[in-house]
């Protein structure tokens, strides 16, 4: 009997034995199979991670963080994405031309799980990969302001037609020199970037002294541009380039900049020479300061873009992108006004009531 009983309680013991191992087993695959707490669930591989709690992530990155253009940018994404609920990550370049900067901040929107990226493209060839990588991985990328180069790297671009607002500022400075021979001075960019080429050309051309293609990325030029001089955009680079080309031909007439500080940087260095009543400056921007610009004499004639509208749509375009997975493509133009206080026969054009009304930046 007592032989009978042990072998009945071996084997109870056996059987909870392997009840408690298999117990063990099925706890620990359970807890390998959860996500730590407050971790991002796995993803495929190469696919960006998606947002906790469903949010739609956005980036946006510009060339710098302290142009008033960019700034105001910045604020329209800020708006939209709030009014969207999306979350904005931002970032930028330490300086025009930085395409160093911006491919850090692309990959690291990446990493955070962005469905889709906004970018101004500091250096319009040298991003392609980095944005090909992007696109590879499904995230949307659209330009704004700025084209790529080639165009159709990013899904999208939306921006002012660059080349439109050279061809108004230089229709009008044709029209304002009226029979005195242009002497002129380029305040460019920085070389093989297409908002700087497509402005510089659409002057030229507005002016009828060259011919050139829309979205080429080359500059033209023509024999009454008697000194060009790259300024990146900055205002002491343009009282500098300013400066550079008075000392090499102190009959200029006539300046084209890149962008409003590079113009307020050559008005003071022509000031300085005393040549301020002598020489007309055109630019491109129509940012406040630059509005009163106009207002205060310094520069002649602007033209007004809307980085406020590019951004909002472009937020817009991404939260859409997330939500039903269409992708927006090609060009919209987000629009250009000529502003001056001196209109010329047969340019459109608005004064500076409306330029303030309309601009951005600091009033």
């Amino acid at each position: 009997m007592v032989h009978r009983f042990a072998s009945r309680r071996g084997v109870r013991i056996i059987s909870l034995a392997c009840f408690l191992v298999i117990l063990a087993m099925l706890a620990a695959a359970c807890g390998s199979a959860a996500a730590p707490s407050g971790g991002a669930a796995p993803t495929a591989a190469g696919a960006a991670p998606a947002a906790s709690g469903g949010e739609i992530i956005v980036g946006l990155i510009t060339k710098t963080e302290t142009n008033p253009f960019f700034v105001k940018m910045k604020e329209g994404a800020q708006a939209k994405a709030d009014e969207l609920k999306a979350k904005l990550l931002t970032g930028a370049g330490a300086k025009d031309g930085d395409n160093e900067g911006q491919v850090t901040a692309l990959e690291n929107m990446i990493n955070a799980g962005a469905k889709g990226i906004l970018i101004t493209p500091s250096d319009t060839k040298a991003i392609v990969p980095s944005i090909k990588k992007a696109r590879d991985k499904g995230v949307l990328v659209i330009a704004l302001d700025t084209a790529t180069d080639p165009q159709d790297a990013s899904d999208a671009l939306f921006a002012t037609n660059n080349f439109n607002a050279g061809l108004l500022i230089g229709q009008w400075a044709k029209a304002a020199m009226g029979s005195n021979k242009p002497v002129i001075a380029t305040l460019d960019l920085q070389p093989g970037i297409t908002v700087g080429a497509q402005r510089h050309n659409g002057f030229l051309q507005g002016y009828s002294l060259a011919k050139a293609d829309p979205n080429s990325s080359d500059l033209v030029t023509s024999p009454e541009v008697v000194c060009a001089q790259d300024t990146h955009g900055d205002q002491t680079e343009g009282q500098t380039a300013m400066e550079n080309c008075l000392s090499k031909n102190p009959d200029i007439n006539l300046v084209y900049t890149i962008n409003e500080p590079a113009a307020f940087g050559a008005y003071q260095a022509i000031k300085a020479a005393g040549k301020e009543k002598n020489i007309t400056i055109v630019s491109v921007d129509g940012g406040c300061r630059g509005v009163q610009g106009i207002v205060d004499g310094q520069i002649a004639a602007t033209s007004q873009q809307y980085p406020l509208k590019m951004a909002s749509l472009g937020v817009d375009a991404v939260v859409k992108f997330a939500q039903t997975g269409q992708k927006p493509s090609g060009y919209t133009d987000t629009g250009v006004t000529l502003i001056t206080d001196k209109p010329q026969a047969g340019v459109d054009s608005k004064d500076s009531k409306f330029g303030t009304e309309n601009c951005w930046g600091t009033k």
